[in-house]
């Protein structure tokens, strides 16, 4: 694929004339993808994809469409023409780009990783067996992926890697359900049965009557699943230099008013240890990690070259949307087997769903608690709780409120497939908060 991809960006080189320089991104992925129901394949299917971005510049005129390809070179050279010729048609006619930015001094890079993914006959045979004849309801994607980035001054960026997904949930009947994910580069048959018996517990627990209890503020766990969303909300305008140079990012007391987290919070853009690739589409190299918040403080945002050069400040190689892609929260101290005990009488929120700000510029989530959620007595779980509407700050969620973050994390890879196999991740705890606010 490397290879094919060298060959691609010649054939762009070629086609540029006088002044004119291309930056183009590549994707592609050889993914299998399986759907179960109760237990069993329903829906099996591999895909191959391959695709390429190209943004053609004259001055500060510029233009950028993107073409599917075969993989076959020759039919490949005709569709890639035929983008370029389109490109250069209407980037004669849109007007100037104040702020574009793009890379000037080529710095090439290559990033491989070995492929240590299971055959795919191997890992269905593991889940079933794990699944233990229950319904399990999921879907299963795994293979290879494949970011490049070429342009005409002879720049070259490579990322290759291998890395699955098993997004599941266990059904018991209706709306009871306990929903799971295992995600990783290494299939390793001991963590996903760890995964399966804590599913299977929380399962059992399902069959006792539910528990309603009344709004109020409570005492809770967000297992990491639950507190992943929270902050892929946060992370909707939350880091970016465009939000916080125009006012619409949710952080913006701790950015005016000083306002700090909890002194434990510490968030990075580890670029080193996620899926996506450490180049971005305007050819600038993306640090191994960008500190966003060191100590409950904020330290500093995603900086794409477009907003970078609209606010003079240099870019650190962030994505065009200026989203974490591969957030880590630093651990805490709260060893995962001990959380029940520490929480004691309280509520175990393992999902949530529905999340949106109900006040933005306070950084106030409101949401509904989703499946595995249960009330606590005694330092052990008793029973599911009907759905319950929070509304609560982040401030007081991560900050005075927060008691502490587990010592264990855990790797949640986005399991979107939309347009292509999703590369975002998160690797984060769980965390104890109490006088959380439930409202109905």
């Amino acid at each position: 694929m490397e290879s094919y991809f060298h060959d691609v960006a010649a054939i762009l080189t070629s086609l540029v004339r006088g002044q004119e320089i291309h930056l183009s991104s590549f994707y592609g992925e050889d993914s299998d993808f399986v759907r179960m129901n109760q237990g069993r394949v329903r829906q099996a299917g591999a895909v191959a994809m391959r695709s390429l971005t190209v943004d053609l510049i004259r001055g500060r005129r510029h233009a950028s469409g993107s073409v599917s390809l075969s993989g076959d070179l020759e039919l490949d050279r005709m569709r890639i023409a035929r983008l370029v010729e389109d490109l250069r048609e209407r980037s004669a006619v849109v007007p100037e780009d104040p702020f574009l930015l793009y890379a000037t001094e080529p710095h090439s890079s290559a990033r491989r990783s070995e492929n240590r993914l299971p055959g795919g006959g191997e890992a269905l045979e593991e889940i079933q067996c794990a699944a233990r004849g229950r319904d399990l309801v999921g879907i299963y994607a795994a293979g290879d992926i494949y970011c490049g980035f070429a342009n005409t001054l002879g720049q070259r960026n490579w990322y290759a890697n291998s890395s699955y997904n098993l997004d599941w949930s266990f059904v018991r009947s209706a709306d009871r359900a306990v929903t799971a994910n295992y995600a990783g580069f290494e299939w390793k048959r001991e963590e996903l049965q760890r995964k399966v018996d804590a599913a299977l517990a929380e399962l059992e627990l399902l069959s006792r009557p539910a528990r309603t209890i009344p709004p109020g503020r409570y005492r809770v766990y967000l297992a990491p699943a639950a507190l992943s969303d929270f902050l892929g909300l946060l992370g909707w305008g939350g880091f970016g230099l465009r939000a916080h140079r125009s006012k619409t990012t949710p952080l913006l007391r701790m950015i005016e008013q000083g306002q700090r987290l909890h002194p434990s919070v510490r968030l990075v853009e580890n670029t080193r240890a996620g899926l996506a690739p450490d180049f971005q589409e305007e050819g600038f190299l993306r640090p191994d990690q960008v500190p966003l918040i060191e100590g409950g403080a904020y330290r500093e945002c995603l900086a794409s070259p477009r907003s970078a050069a609209e606010y003079g400040v240099p870019t650190n190689g962030a994505f065009a949307a200026e989203m974490p892609q591969s957030l880590e929260v630093g651990a805490g101290s709260v060893p995962r087997a001990d959380v029940l005990r520490q929480l004691g009488k309280g509520i175990y929120i393992g999902n949530v769903w529905y999340l949106n700000y109900s006040d933005r510029v306070a950084c106030r989530t409101t949401g509904m608690t989703r499946f595995a959620t249960f009330w606590v007595e005694n330092g052990a779980l008793q029973a599911p709780l009907d759905v319950m509407r929070f509304d609560e700050t982040i401030y007081r969620m991560l900050g005075e409120n927060l008691v502490g973050l587990t010592a264990e994390r855990e790797w949640i890879l986005d399991p979107s497939t939309y347009s292509r196999r999703s590369t975002v991740t998160t690797y984060v705890p769980g965390a104890l908060i109490e006088d959380f606010r439930l409202t109905s």
